[in-house]
């Protein structure tokens, strides 16, 4: 496979899992901001915008943090690169570059959502129609990656969108915790009142765990639980472990396939140490703050080698 084809792959389904997420985080924030008086519902707002990595684009734009600024902000703003909108199109063109690579079903998936999401973010995005939106674009990455796991043969290609996606699926979940931390636990006084409550929930459903974590902890929130749940639980398919077991096994099938290990297979079974035997109490004892740049660093490293190791830009 050419190198061009595989970063098209590979970014296809980064873009994909990144728009995905930013998706989700929005979801979140809508149904906690629809629960909260003006000025907290602000304060919900500039806390979405801070986790999507996008607070100094807005800032730059807005001066206040209004709902329908926001959301329209993260979904459709021509000035915003990480927008919803920038993303599936992003999405879009690389499946067009690499069309002969991926099945029919994948490819109408991707240009039938993109030719909808595209109509539904032409114009600002009123209160009345932001659910749906968001929900349309949830359900467009779930359809891609369905028709990906029911039709694309298990060869490199399929190996290099499997890897996009989880290492983009990790950073972003670390990212998601690391700010939210910050934002909450500094905050004695927040520790256990109805607002902290509310801000592990919205991390929960941000990233469509809060039913599977209710189910295994009898419906309790609690900060360290909630951490245990997202970095530590290889049962769950956006935690940390879950994201890098699977990376393992791609990498690992792309190697056997190429017949040679590279740098990104040395990184990986590295991290693997890193995470084998880890428990919540040792991160947390390190600094969950620390930890989880540390998880983010290794993870960039992994991605810029697997570029490297089969030449992305060849």
């Amino acid at each position: 496979m050419l190198g061009r084809t595989a970063n098209g792959l590979f970014w296809m389904f980064r873009y994909l899992e990144r728009a995905e997420n930013t998706a989700r985080l929005l979801d979140a924030g809508l149904r906690m901001a629809l629960t909260r008086d003006l000025v907290t519902a602000e304060e919900e707002w500039r806390s979405v915008i801070s986790t999507a990595g996008q607070r100094t684009g807005y800032e730059a734009k807005h001066g206040t943090y209004t709902g329908m600024q926001a959301w329209n902000y993260m979904l459709r703003d021509k000035d915003n690169p990480a927008s919803i909108l920038a993303m599936f199109g992003q999405v879009r063109q690389n499946a067009r570059l690499c069309r002969n690579a991926i099945s029919g079903e994948l490819w109408e998936a991707i240009n039938e959502n993109w030719l909808v999401i595209k109509d539904q973010l032409a114009k600002p995005v009123g209160e009345n129609r932001v659910l749906a939106t968001v929900a349309s674009i949830r359900r467009a990455g779930t359809l891609a990656h369905g028709a990906m796991e029911g039709s694309m043969l298990r060869d490199e290609g399929y190996h290099f969108a499997q890897a996009g996606t989880f290492i983009e699926r990790g950073d972003s979940i670390a990212r998601i915790l690391d700010i939210k931390y910050y934002l909450l636990l500094p905050s004695l006084s927040y520790v256990g009142s109805s607002l902290d409550t509310g801000q592990w929930d919205q991390v929960l459903r941000s990233v469509s765990g809060d039913r599977a974590y209710r189910w295994l902890n009898a419906g309790q929130i609690d900060a360290r639980g909630i951490c245990d749940f997202l970095i530590l639980d290889d049962c769950f398919p956006r935690s940390l472990a879950f994201c890098h077991s699977e990376l393992r096994a791609n990498l690992a099938a792309l190697a056997r396939l190429h017949g040679k290990e590279g740098l990104s297979n040395e990184l990986m079974r590295e991290a693997d140490t890193r995470l084998s035997d880890l428990t919540i109490d040792r991160v947390f004892d390190q600094g969950l703050h620390e930890f989880l740049l540390e998880f983010m660093s290794g993870n960039a490293a992994i991605g810029n080698a697997i570029a490297q190791d089969y030449r992305f830009l060849a």
